[in-house]
C-alpha cells in the first residue's frame, strides 16, 4: 500500500496526540497530588490505632515485668508480707522495677489509662508501686536480696530516687492507697541533701570525671523536686527545681544550635559538644512536668517557660524525614534513635495541650513523630530501635555505636507517655491534610487548596 505525504502526516500528528494524551504530564494531570512515596506512613493518627498500640506495649510488659514476690530460692509466690521472714526477691521478669526508666513506665501508664479511660493501664502502676511500698515497709531489709530494690531504699545515684518519686506522687494523686510516703521522703532526702552538688548547688556527679554534670540528671531529680513541691506546697522544692533547670541550661544549652550537650565537665577549658538525642530528650521533658506544677507566680516561672521554648524550636530544626531524630541531633550519619523520638512527641504535644507553644507550628512535627514511633512497636509490643543505656563520651565513636535493643527500657515509658499525649491533643485538635500536607484545621476557616 502506498500513502501519499498528507496521509503520512495526518497519521503522525494523531500518534503524537494520542501520545501526549495518554502521558501523565503537568498538563494532562495535576501533579501536585501525586502520593509521595513516604517511608513513614504520612497521615493524620486515629485515636483508635493509637489505643492498639498503647495495648500492644501494656499487654507485652504486663507478660515480661515482675507483679509479686517470691521467695529468693524456691520462687515461691509471698503474699503475707507482715508475717514474712523468708528471704525475698521480685518475681523473674525481663524489667526491673525500681529503676529510673520504669518510673517512667509508670508514669506512662497513669496517663494512657487518662488519655484512654482504661483502667488496666493506672491498675499496671498501681499494683507495682503498692508492691514496692509493701516491702519497703514490711520486710526487714536482712531479708531482701533484691539489689535494686536495696537501691531504692538506699539510693547510690539520682538514678534510684528521682524518676520513681514524681511517679509515685503521681500515682498518689491519682488515687493510690499505697503507703507512698516513707519512699517518697527517703528520695527527696537523697536528692535534695545526700546528692554530690557543685558550689552552687548544681547537681552533679564524680565521674567520669571530677565535678561533672550529666544532662539526664536534669530529669533524675526537678520532676521530683517539682512533684514534691506540689505535693506538700514547700516552695523550697520549686526554687531548687528552677535553679537546677537555669544552671544545667547556662552551662550546657547551646544558643545557636538551640540543643544540649551531653556533658559537662568543669576541669576542662573546652567543653566537646555531643548532642546526645536521649538526653535532649529528658530535659525538653524535665521543663515539661516542672510548669505542669511550678505556680504560674513562681518567679522562675517564666524564665522555664522562655528555655523550655527556645529547646522546641531547636528541636524541630533536627527532625529527620523519616519524622525520628538521630543519635546525635546535629549529626545525619548518626543512627535514628527511637526512645528520643518519642520523648520529643509526648514533650511538644504536651507542650501544645498546656498552651505553652503553637499548635499550629508544632502540631504536623508531633503527628510525624508519633508515626515514626509507631512504626518501631512490633506485634508482640516491643519497642525497637531504642539505644541502650549509655554513659557519657567525648568522641563521636561513642555515641555513634551504643547498641539499641527491644530490651532497653528506657523506651517504653516514653512510647505509652507519647501515644497518651497525643489521644488527648486529638481530642481537643483537629488536623486536615490540606494541598497533600498536614495542617492544623482552624474552625470557621477553609484553607483548603482547590
Amino acid at each position: 500500500m502506498t500513502y501519499k505525504p498528507t496521509k503520512i502526516i495526518t497519521l503522525l500528528v494523531f500518534g503524537a496526540c494520542s501520545f501526549a494524551n495518554a502521558q501523565t504530564n503537568d498538563a494532562t494531570t495535576p501533579l501536585h497530588l501525586m502520593q509521595p512515596d513516604y517511608p513513614t506512613p504520612y497521615v493524620i493518627p486515629q485515636k483508635e490505632n493509637i489505643k492498639a498500640v498503647l495495648d500492644r506495649v501494656y499487654n507485652f510488659l504486663d507478660k515480661n515485668s515482675a507483679s509479686k514476690i517470691v521467695n529468693a530460692t524456691t520462687k515461691a509466690e509471698i503474699t503475707d508480707y507482715k508475717k514474712n521472714k523468708e528471704d525475698v526477691i521480685f518475681e523473674p521478669g525481663a524489667f526491673r522495677l525500681t529503676s529510673y526508666e520504669w518510673g517512667v513506665t509508670y508514669a506512662g501508664m497513669l496517663l494512657a489509662s487518662k488519655a484512654t479511660g482504661e483502667k488496666y493501664f493506672a491498675d499496671y502502676s498501681n499494683k507495682r508501686i503498692q508492691l514496692i511500698a509493701d516491702v519497703a515497709e514490711n520486710i526487714q531489709e536482712k531479708n531482701i536480696k533484691d539489689k535494686d530494690m536495696l537501691k531504692t531504699l538506699h539510693p547510690e545515684a539520682l538514678d534510684f530516687a528521682g524518676a520513681l518519686c514524681a511517679a509515685f506522687i503521681k500515682a498518689k494523686k491519682e488515687g493510690l492507697k499505697a503507703n507512698i510516703d516513707p519512699l517518697v521522703n527517703n528520695y527527696i532526702h537523697f536528692i535534695s541533701k545526700e546528692q554530690f552538688r557543685l558550689k552552687d548547688g548544681t547537681l552533679a556527679r564524680n565521674r567520669p570525671q571530677d565535678n561533672t554534670l550529666w544532662l539526664d540528671d536534669m530529669f533524675m531529680s526537678v520532676p521530683a523536686l517539682a512533684q514534691m513541691g506540689a505535693y506538700t506546697g514547700d516552695s523550697k522544692y520549686f526554687d531548687d527545681a528552677v535553679k537546677q533547670v537555669n544552671q544545667f541550661s547556662k552551662r550546657m544549652f547551646n544558643e545557636q544550635k538551640g540543643i544540649y550537650m551531653h556533658g559537662w565537665v568543669e576541669s576542662m577549658e573546652v567543653h566537646p559538644q555531643f548532642h546526645w538525642a536521649r538526653a535532649n530528650g529528658w530535659a525538653v521533658m524535665t521543663m515539661v512536668e516542672l510548669l505542669e506544677v511550678l505556680p504560674k507566680n513562681h518567679p522562675g516561672y517564666s524564665q522555664v517557660l522562655t528555655q523550655l521554648q527556645k529547646h522546641i524550636a531547636g528541636l524541630v530544626q533536627y527532625q529527620h524525614g523519616t519524622g525520628f531524630w538521630h543519635q546525635l541531633l546535629d549529626r545525619n550519619d548518626s543512627y535514628l534513635e527511637t526512645s528520643a523520638t518519642a520523648i520529643y512527641t509526648y514533650s511538644i504535644a504536651r507542650a501544645i495541650n498546656r498552651g505553652y507553644v503553637d499548635k499550629m507550628t508544632y502540631g504536623p512535627a508531633v503527628l510525624l513523630g508519633w508515626n515514626a514511633v509507631a512504626s518501631k512497636v512490633n506485634d508482640k509490643g516491643q519497642v525497637e530501635g531504642t539505644c541502650v543505656g549509655t554513659g557519657m563520651g567525648f568522641d563521636p565513636a561513642f555515641y555513634y555505636y551504643r547498641p539499641i535493643n527491644v530490651f532497653a527500657a528506657h523506651g517504653y515509658g516514653p512510647v505509652l507517655l507519647a501515644g497518651a499525649e497525643v489521644i488527648l491533643l486529638l481530642k481537643d485538635t483537629q488536623f486536615q491534610i490540606n494541598d497533600s500536607a498536614i495542617q492544623l484545621k482552624v474552625e470557621g476557616k477553609n484553607n483548603l487548596h482547590k
